[in-house]
């Protein structure tokens, strides 16, 4: 597939490389590269470049008209999700020290090279950590290079292995370690690195200093306050198969959820698509309800009385609190899930005993003056700073260096 836009002469030429497709904008990963693109498009001539899973549906059909000129695909060959597979996979990478996503996304250099071919960009933003090492092919064509780190991936397996058992927890470690080796290799060599929050620049900055970072928070697209129709329920939203969700829900499930689900009528909806992942986890228990996936993950919390965040690893900020913000729902959270939000008082709660974080959810539950005044906070927190237009004010110094041509 192949467009161009009928401006094309007089806007500036962006590169815009994803190893997941920002469209539809639905979870954290997409919706943080569509705010991105949305803003690049207003000045730039587009070139998007996605990764597709063997199978899938092409990933350009999703694109809204106008928005890029140029697309581009790099198909990945199928990879079972079988347990055994994975496990046979990441044993060969931890032998060569090669960090489980970097890997599945390299070695497709002479693609990339074919669908660059002929092309130079004014600018080029690359998403996620996984596909930085391109960065050489891509400055062939291009002489400013940006690279959005939706995590600090070393940090992300360092505190999934806090977490884990003492086998996965050595290999997460090693990840760990072979992340920050190529973190300090290449993050030096970008113009510049976006990440989405205070923790995630000092993180960078102890990888490489003296590099060039801006803060650009995670955000959600303009969208009306919900009608809300709250029903006797928590609700924790989320991808299914991400590794933090999988561990959030089995730290909720084992040392919180028992303590809440003495009320009778109290449900947990577990909101998101891959719901399979954690099916074994939560079992056939008549109080727990596993919505799949939706397009409409704000709606379905403003259903909800209190939206959980038990998170335990990770970094970056979770997209899941923006979400519940939107939808005027409080929330209560892990230090490490509210991490990278600044300091919302009077915005959710912190819990990260097990217990104080059920007693947080059952004051909550039992107080509708507290749910509405918490929700109606986050709902301005949100609308002030974590809509799109609010977050692509700090964007600003991207394209100032890169003048309009002239028609």
């Amino acid at each position: 597939m192949n467009r161009r836009s009928s401006d094309s002469a007089i806007k500036p030429s962006a590169l815009f490389l994803s190893p997941e497709a920002p469209y539809p904008p639905i979870g954290g990963g997409p919706l943080r590269s569509a705010s991105l693109l949305e803003y690049l498009a207003r000045s730039y001539d587009v070139h998007l470049v996605t990764f597709r899973e063997a199978g899938a549906t092409d990933p350009t059909v999703a694109i809204p008209a106008g928005k890029v000129s140029q697309t581009g695909v790099i198909e990945l060959p199928y990879h079972s999700k079988r347990a055994i597979s994975r496990l046979a996979r990441n044993a060969t990478r931890l032998v060569r020290g090669a960090p489980p996503l970097v890997d599945r996304f390299a070695g497709f250099e002479p693609k990339l090279q074919s669908l660059l071919a002929g092309n130079r960009y004014d600018l080029a933003i690359v998403e996620h950590f996984w596909c930085a090492p391109y960065l050489a092919l891509i400055r062939s064509h291009c002489s400013r290079v940006v690279l959005d780190l939706h995590n600090i991936e070393s940090a992300w397996y360092a505190t999934a292995a806090r977490n884990s058992g003492s086998l996965r927890r050595a290999a997460l470690y090693r990840f760990a370690a072979a992340s920050k080796r190529l973190e300090r290799e290449l993050l030096p060599n970008f113009d510049w690195l976006l990440v989405a929050s205070l923790e995630d620049s000092r993180r960078v900055h102890e990888l490489a200093a003296g590099v060039r970072v801006l803060i650009y928070p995670n955000a959600l697209p303009e969208m009306p306050a919900p009608v809300k129709s709250e029903r006797e329920e928590i609700a924790f939203s989320g991808n299914l198969e991400y590794a933090p969700n999988v561990e959030a829900v089995r730290f909720f499930h084992s040392q919180i959820w028992p303590r809440l689900r003495a009320r009778n009528k109290l449900k947990w909806r577990i909101i998101g698509k891959n719901p399979h992942a954690i099916a074994s986890i939560v079992g056939n228990d008549p109080q727990i309800e596993l919505t799949g996936f939706v397009e409409d993950a704000v709606t379905e919390l403003a259903r909800a009385q209190v939206a959980v965040a038990p998170v335990m690893s990770g970094s970056g900020t979770r997209v899941k609190i923006l979400e519940a913000w939107a939808a005027a729902t409080p929330v209560v959270s892990t230090s490490l899930g509210a991490e990278g939000l600044g300091n919302p008082i009077g915005q959710l709660l912190i819990a990260d005993h097990p217990r104080q974080f059920a007693s947080a959810v059952e004051r909550l539950l039992d107080s509708p003056e507290e749910r509405r005044r918490i929700g109606c906070a986050g709902r301005l927190l949100y609308e002030q700073r974590y809509t799109w237009p609010a977050a692509w004010r700090s964007l600003r110094a991207l394209l100032v260096e890169t003048p309009r041509r002239e028609p």
